[in-house]
């Protein structure tokens, strides 16, 4: 009874506001600026730092060869050997770069780090834009506990909505089953608001980024 109550209350609320209609008091509000400021810094300047606040790792690479190295380096201080990607073109990277690597897809269940690129990243946010469209599919970017993701400077734009651009402009009628944007590592404070990392996703999560301009 007290369901149907509130109910009608909340109903007899919205009638009454739509027989008393009021004039929009703020009428000259425009709608079509832009929400926020423009960026006063580079876009991977502003990126590296966002990425950062939210608990994720930047590495800047001048080239493919620094990219090798720095990977290299990470793996080896970190000890990581079960590291895993079904990406072509980073397995045709790692190949050059003489860096070993597991694609065998009946191991993917066990594997710790995995290796991923990106549809774009986004400076104001320090976010990453993923899509099932990537050679990875969807599992990459939930199983593994790490995610190193390979990208490069071309890739970043500035806000979200030129990110959903992109992703129009380049999959035009074959748009991605799946669009998700990464921002840090997993995370959350369901629970009695502990903050617990790698929730429903990675618990560390690096971003490699090539100059390519």
């Amino acid at each position: 009874m007290d369901d149907t109550t509130t109910k009608e209350k909340i109903l007899k609320g919205v009638r009454d506001a739509l027989i008393s209609k009021q004039e929009i008091p703020f009428k000259d509000v425009n709608f079509s600026s832009p929400v926020f400021e423009k960026l006063t810094d580079e876009k991977a300047v502003v990126f590296a730092r966002k990425l950062i606040e939210m608990g994720g790792a930047f590495v800047y690479c001048e080239n493919e060869k620094m990219l090798l190295e720095n990977l290299k380096l990470l793996l080896k201080q970190r000890g990581w050997e079960n590291y895993y990607t079904l990406d072509e073109r980073i397995c045709s990277l790692l190949n050059a770069g003489e860096i070993p690597y597991n694609n065998n897809p009946e191991d993917l269940i066990t594997l710790y780090a995995g290796i991923t690129r990106c549809e774009y990243m986004i400076a104001r946010f320090g976010s990453v834009m993923v899509s099932s469209k990537l050679d990875t599919g969807r599992r990459m970017f939930v199983f593994p506990e790490v995610h190193i993701i390979i990208a490069t400077a071309s890739q970043i734009v500035e806000d979200l909505k030129d990110a959903f651009a992109g992703i129009r402009n380049k999959y035009q009628n074959e748009f991605p089953s799946q669009i998700t944007v990464i921002t840090g590592p997993s995370r959350t404070a369901d629970i009695e608001k502990t903050l617990v990392m790698g929730a429903h996703g990675p618990r560390e999560l690096f971003v490699f980024m090539v100059d390519d301009q």
